[in-house]
């Protein structure tokens, strides 16, 4: 997003962090009746075009939202959606991405107020990784000839019981209303949106082997020492790196395994 979208998602996750402060505020509620209102205008395209018509009075279309939506939602919901149909859109699509990081951002303080952000971050990770490993399983939560019911169900039976509510809420909505995106770069992002919560960055390290506590904690303090902020690591096994570790903050590579040094070795001797 850039210009006025970006100004009017902030202003909006403003306004969402100030109505989850409230213990008043049901927040896995409100992010079902935001995913509600995302499907909507995912759908009903004109309608979406009228909330964003930039030559329409914002207090017009602040009215028209209510309208639709009273009765059908919570008045928080209402009053949030309100809000970002009287802001102004550089895109009507935007408007609905941002109802639906709202939604999701919803679900991720639902898990931190239970002291359970932590577990959701490392299963949307873990199922990231699961997903990449097995092509059946891709192929099957990418289907676009599968209903979305059939994919609920399968969704069901791998994570219901073994990972929190809240995953499964959140991977749920990503595999049964993408919305163009790829399975990988929603759940990259949602993992972004976790860290969030908490001001963290994440840092993906792969090894040869699990570590230690102590060094998953020397890592950590280190990497957050070397950006300036909490770290949140996603720890990953792979034998292939021999020794050292690889990590992976943003787009930035630090290279510390045994394979990415012969690798190097390989390519001066070549030279």
């Amino acid at each position: 997003m850039n210009g006025a979208s970006r100004d009017a998602l902030a202003a909006a996750r403003e306004r969402l962090d100030a109505l989850t402060d409230s213990t008043s505020v049901d927040a896995a509620q409100l992010a079902g009746e935001l995913a509600s209102v995302t499907a909507l205008l995912d759908r009903e395209v004109s309608l979406r075009r009228v909330l964003t018509d930039p030559a329409q009075p914002g207090e017009a279309k602040a009215e028209l939202a209510r309208r639709l939506l009273s009765g059908q939602v919570s008045g928080t919901a209402v009053d949030l959606v309100a809000g970002l149909v009287r802001s102004r859109w550089s895109r009507s699509r935007d408007l609905v991405d941002s109802i639906e990081e709202l939604a999701d951002t919803a679900d991720l303080t639902a898990a931190q107020r239970l002291g359970r952000l932590d577990d959701v971050e490392d299963e949307l990770f873990r199922f990231g990784r699961i997903v990449a490993s097995d092509t059946g399983l891709r192929a099957a939560l990418t289907d676009r000839g599968a209903t979305a019911a059939a994919k609920s169900e399968l969704l069901r039976s791998l994570l219901g019981g073994r990972a929190d509510a809240v995953t499964e809420r959140l991977v749920t909505r990503l595999v049964t209303a993408p919305r163009g995106r790829s399975l990988e770069s929603g759940l990259e992002s949602l993992s972004k949106l976790a860290a969030d919560r908490r001001n963290r960055m994440v840092a993906v390290v792969t090894s040869a082997v699990p570590l230690s506590d102590v060094q998953k904690q020397r890592l950590g303090a280190a990497l957050a020492k070397l950006y300036g902020h909490p770290m949140h690591l996603n720890l990953d096994v792979d034998p292939a790196v021999l020794g050292g570790i690889r990590v992976q903050v943003g787009d930035e590579i630090i290279n510390g395994s045994v394979a990415d040094r012969l690798e190097a070795v390989s390519r001066r001797m070549a030279s």
